[in-house]
């Protein structure tokens, strides 16, 4: 192999291929990159078995070939270069990499020994990069961190016709946003539990393209595989196995009380009285006609209130959440207002964006969150 590159595409892409290699890897084949030149093109890809990365970059290729190298070790070199064209050449059981004056070698990684990437399922359809980037992290807040019960872990995709539903849980709150997209076929219909660090890492890095594809297979090839491409990148992952409980009944629809309060100083308001929280004790919010009070802390310890604007239709109540899901669910919203909206001062509470104050609650995003107990 003899290619010449420009330093910044370079760096680029073997960053972004290299960001899912295990840390611990079982085998010493799977720390490496696979890197193959072919027709002026450029392949880096990286797997672990779960998870596999793939981006093409256009090259000078001079010879084509395919060698694999350290994938970590590449891309901190990569990061450090000067910036100018550099070179990749490979001779034997070594690659050079030259750029100006800096003149690096590596020993190759037994390429007949690197597992084969699975292929990519057939696309499903496609939507804007910022939308899917924008969807997912509103709902992968939610998803639970505990592997020892992974089925929580994930992001419930479900695919019905032009719309797509992603929801998640950690069983202290439930998040779920539908949006629209360009199915390949009308009656297109999938469901999938992937990943959820997997499924935020990867849309966060395709934002900057203009659309994603996904591909969901439910038999043949890629089988228990989701795919997602855009910009010349392409990941895929397997799919958990199981479902999340059924979500839509556990969203009321009749509510007792409904508060709306400007986001932004809510969320600082939330920020400061948590101060005083200590670990695992909630925010106290009391919503009256015109006004919410928020209070943390106890009389034995550091105490804070703090009073803000809020317009409030039926019920006053009062409610107490863990400050940091509520905080969560609010940097979510993504909204000029926020609308919560109650029940009862023990079930779960909605939380909703508004445009506007008297504008309707925007429904494609909806977050719901159980509330903490009150001793007394």
């Amino acid at each position: 192999m003899k290619i010449r590159v420009e330093r910044d595409v370079l760096a680029e892409a073997v960053a972004w291929a290299a960001r899912s290699l295990p840390a611990r890897p079982p085998m010493p084949v799977l720390a490496g990159l696979l890197l193959k030149a072919e027709e002026g093109t450029l392949s880096l890809s990286g797997f672990d078995y779960e998870v596999s990365a793939r981006v093409s970059v256009e090259v000078e290729a001079e010879e084509e070939g395919t060698v694999l190298v350290s994938g970590r070790l590449l891309a901190d070199i990569c990061r450090s270069l000067p910036n100018r064209p550099v070179e990749i050449s490979s001779d034997g059981v070594r690659v050079t990499v030259v750029c100006g004056s800096s003149r690096f070698t590596l020993h190759t990684l037994p390429v007949e020994e690197y597992p084969a990437l699975p292929e990519m399922p057939s696309a499903t359809g496609t939507v804007p990069a910022d939308v899917f980037a924008s969807a997912v992290a509103q709902v992968a807040i939610a998803a639970g961190r505990d592997d020892t019960l992974p089925v929580l872990t994930g992001v419930r995709i479900e695919i019905e016709g032009d719309t797509v539903t992603l929801a998640a849980t950690d069983r202290y709150r439930f998040a779920v946003r539908e949006f629209l997209w360009k199915p390949e076929s009308p009656d297109a219909s999938a469901v999938a539990l992937v990943p959820a660090k997997t499924l935020w890492d990867t849309a966060k890095s395709l934002s900057g393209g203009e659309t994603v594809a996904l591909a969901l297979s439910g038999s043949g090839a890629g089988e228990g595989l989701i795919g997602i491409e855009g910009s010349g990148r392409r990941t895929t992952t397997r799919l958990l196995e199981g479902d999340l409980p059924k979500y839509r009944t556990l969203f009321p629809t009749e509510f007792a009380s409904v508060a709306v309060v400007e986001t932004g100083p809510f969320v600082e308001a939330v920020k400061r009285v948590a101060l005083v929280a200590e670990r695992n004790t909630p925010v106290r919010l009391s919503f009256e006609e015109g006004v919410v009070t928020l209070e943390a802390g106890s009389s034995d310890d550091a105490q804070a209130v703090e009073r803000l604007d809020a317009q409030l239709e039926g019920e006053p109540i009062s409610i107490a959440f863990n400050p940091g899901f509520l905080l969560e669910g609010l940097s979510a919203v993504d909204s000029p207002f926020a609308q919560l909206s109650f029940t009862t001062s023990t079930k779960p509470a909605l939380l909703s964006g508004k445009p506007a104050q008297d504008a309707e609650a925007d429904e494609a995003y909806k977050y719901l969150i159980m509330p903490v107990r009150l001793s007394g």
